[in-house]
């Protein structure tokens, strides 16, 4: 009897193997995404893209790093990969050498050039899903819901598929607060905040946070407030995750599995 179920289980995942094995993938690194002057525009502002060679219309993401817009490069994580994405990583510009508005320009012609390009790579347009760590859940909370961003670059911010933060922060920024003379733990709400561009027609929001105990500076409980203000502003599908027993740094690992689940649901709906 025992044997006879090994057989089986071997030949339900025949299939499995047959479609790993056809499934291949390459990586272009190095990208521009920008044509510039500026000497540290023109080292930061290049993407990667991971990609399946015999796949098309495939889910895009495009993932921006963290850093606390001071630091970090472009990296694409195993639990992105192998998995039918098309992967988008972007550097950008960081503090104190570029100011905020120069890095939101850098995140929204990243996505702008995903939008156009990303066809050749056989990724989907429609399929786009942002999604970033820390200071890039920021980044694209802010380009995502303060449309003047993408728009400059003649992308409707609405046309993406979803926004997905991981740990985002959704008051202005603590290192644009550093710049301005504040404190990380006094709270501003300005026009570098994701909170002042909250929305009901906004993409839909997919909020992951780590656990409230081990987050930085109260960081689930400003993603708690995001979510309930978008959900009284009349947004339709906003989701909040709290991961639990996972800090800060650690919480992108188990959050990734949600991401992948939220794809699923959003392209199987369009």
């Amino acid at each position: 009897m025992r044997q006879k179920i090994v057989i089986i289980l071997a030949l339900m995942l025949l299939p499995m193997i047959s479609l790993a094995q056809r499934q291949q993938y390459q990586q272009v690194n190095d990208i521009p995404y920008t044509v510039s002057d500026d000497a540290y525009a023109q080292e930061r502002c290049k993407l990667d893209v991971y990609y399946p060679t015999n796949q098309k219309d495939a889910p895009v993401v495009v993932w921006f790093h963290g850093g606390g817009i001071e630091g970090g490069n472009k990296h694409i994580d195993q639990e992105l990969k192998d998995c039918g994405l098309v992967v988008v990583a972007a550097n950008y510009r960081l503090l104190p050498k570029a100011n905020i508005d120069d890095i939101l320009d850098d995140a929204a012609a990243a996505v702008a050039w995903t939008y156009k390009n990303i066809e050749k790579y056989g990724g989907s347009h429609r399929k786009i899903f942002v999604a970033g760590h820390s200071a890039g859940g920021y980044l694209l909370d802010m380009i995502g819901l303060d449309k003047k961003w993408l728009a400059k670059y003649d992308v409707d911010a609405d046309s993406l598929a979803a926004l997905v933060p991981f740990s985002g922060q959704c008051i202005t920024h603590y290192n644009v607060r550093k710049l301005q003379g504040i404190p990380p733990l006094q709270a501003t709400i300005d026009q570098y905040a994701p909170l002042t561009y909250v929305r009901p027609d906004a993409p839909p929001i997919v909020i992951i946070s780590g656990d409230r105990e081990l987050e930085l500076f109260g960081r689930y409980e400003e993603q708690a407030y995001f979510w309930r203000m978008l959900k009284l502003a009349g947004h339709k599908d906003v989701t909040l995750y709290e991961m639990q027993g996972y800090d800060h740094g650690a919480m992108p690992q188990p959050a990734y599995y949600i991401l992948k689940q939220h794809i699923k649901r959003l392209t199987n709906k369009q």
